[in-house]
């Protein structure tokens, strides 16, 4: 009686803690290279730059289907092959508590019905030597661990 009693404290311990305690959000991004490889960018309407497609992981989702289906939605391309697992990020812009999975396959496979959303606003392949002007500093840095195969920072 004594040891539930104790497990049952414990319970309601960690559910407080976990309600008091801010949410960890996870995320994810695919860095997916063509043929030629040119690597995949899209640009949203609520933010500046070309990014790497991803966002959030769904309830039940695993990372990886998270990639695959930002891929999807996102850039309306699928990876050729399975894609994988580059490095785990900590994103320090959203109160160190965001985290970026991010997986990397080569080969993108016939397109895919890019999602209707209005957050994309333009998605393409771009050579690593030559992107676009406004392409983000930290997916600048992804794309260099990546192609030139620099060490992966712990920090998006």
């Amino acid at each position: 009686m004594l040891r539930r009693l104790h497990e049952l404290m414990g319970q309601v311990a960690v559910g407080v803690s976990a309600r008091l305690r801010p949410p960890v959000f996870l995320g994810v991004k695919l860095f997916l290279m063509n043929e030629a490889g040119e690597v995949l960018l899209i640009k949203t309407s609520y933010a500046p730059g070309f990014v790497l497609p991803g966002g959030g992981v769904e309830p039940g989702e695993t990372c990886l289907e998270a990639a695959l289906r930002e891929g999807r939605e996102e850039g309306g391309v699928s990876a050729a092959e399975t894609p994988e697992l580059f490095q785990v990020y900590l994103n320090r812009a959203f109160e160190n508590r965001n985290h970026v999975v991010m997986y990397v396959a080569r080969g993108a496979a016939d397109p895919a019905a890019r999602s209707a959303k209005m957050e994309v606003v333009a998605a393409g392949f771009f050579a690593p030597d030559a992107l676009p002007e406004d392409v983000t500093d930290a997916t600048r840095r992804r794309i260099r661990e990546v192609t030139e195969g620099l060490p992966p920072a712990p920090y998006w």
